[in-house]
């Protein structure tokens, strides 16, 4: 069970990042379809756990010890090519993806700060890389333990939170708010939302191999991070139709509703938000360094380079990125999850 708890926990933090916790992913993609938005968390919440499923069982099974292997695996690779091949090219992809997910993370980091305390964005994305860096050292081990602590301090928050708001809001006004829906479909936005965050989840499930002693292991960490992500979801869908607003407007919608309707619960909600950008941009971190580096000195060089970076890269923020990258990126993804379907273990 503790090896269980160890991989939801990482899936969970992978997953809950700056747009989940703020509420604007759900909103992108699930609320603005109204009640049938909902439906759509399912579907995504189904679709990460038979990812999570899927890959697990694969690593626990063959002699996969990072992502390039794992891509090789699933695309049947034999080319003797270095680049331009179906694997390099795929690797690159989402490499690239992880390294913006990280820059978005330690921005949203300094912004959070700016917008609530008039701080310097500079500062608190200097605060988070240096966080990050200090957790690298330690490597997946220490990812872990940071993830096993602070992740279940969100999930508890989160549903807390969630279950005095729906005990308090008049249905009524949940009614009115999902009155206006996108006409577009929930069911693929469902799709593209669970798709792009399996580009980010599936180099971090590959790292866990140590962890997944047994098939049941690898069920019951799917099964459980699958559910825990559907609660989530609608616990912060839920707050949304509190909006009492133009919502187009608001970057961080649930971050709002707390402010103006939990005043009380404001501060453990800057502590989820914060915790949110942290747990997920060193899980995405050290995912990608173990991707793209060889031995220790060269882990070491690189996650002082992508720290620093990130620093510099934090001024131009990640608002519109949401809305215009991660449906590209989920187009991308659908690839990897065919792939999954396909693929006999």
């Amino acid at each position: 069970m503790n090896n269980v708890l160890k991989i939801v926990f990482l899936i969970i933090a992978a997953l809950i990042g700056a747009g989940f916790a703020s509420g604007q992913e759900l909103y992108v993609f699930f609320y603005s379809y109204g009640a049938k938005g909902l439906l759509g968390v399912l579907v995504c919440s189904f679709i990460f756990g038979y990812v999570a499923y899927k890959v697990l069982k694969i690593i626990s099974k063959n002699d996969i010890n990072n992502y390039n292997d794992f891509i090789k695996y699933l695309t049947n690779s034999t080319s003797k090519r270095k680049y331009f091949n179906a694997t390099f090219i795929i690797n690159t992809i989402v490499n690239i993806f992880m390294l913006i997910i990280f820059y978005i993370m330690i921005a949203g980091f300094g912004a959070y700060f700016s917008q609530e305390f008039g701080i310097n964005n500079y500062l608190g994305s200097a605060l988070l890389a240096v966080m990050c860096f200090i957790t690298f050292m330690t490597s997946v081990n220490g990812v872990i333990k940071i993830n096993s602590i602070l992740t279940p301090i969100l999930i508890i928050f989160v549903i807390i939170i969630g279950f005095i708001n729906f005990n308090s809001i008049d249905i009524t006004t949940i009614g009115q708010n999902l009155d206006n829906v996108n006409n577009g479909s929930w069911l693929l936005s469902g799709i593209l939302y669970a798709s792009y965050n399996v580009i980010l989840l599936i180099p971090v499930l590959v790292t866990l191999k140590k962890y997944v002693k047994s098939q049941d292991t690898a069920l019951f960490a799917s099964v459980f991070g699958g559910i825990i992500i559907a609660l989530l979801a609608v616990a912060i869908f839920l707050l949304l139709a509190r909006v009492d607003i133009d919502i187009d407007t608001l970057e961080m919608p649930a971050v709002y509703v707390v402010g103006e309707f939990f005043s009380g619960f404001k501060f453990i909600y800057a502590f989820i938000i914060l915790a949110s950008i942290y747990t997920t941009a060193i899980s995405i971190g050290v995912s990608l360094l173990k991707n793209i580096t060889k031995d220790e000195r060269d882990f070491k060089q690189i996650a002082g380079v992508i720290c620093i970076s990130g620093v510099i890269i934090s001024g131009l923020g990640f608002s519109n990125l949401i809305n215009l990258l991660y449906p590209i990126f989920g187009y991308l993804g659908l690839i990897q999850i065919f792939a999954l379907i396909r693929k006999k273990v």
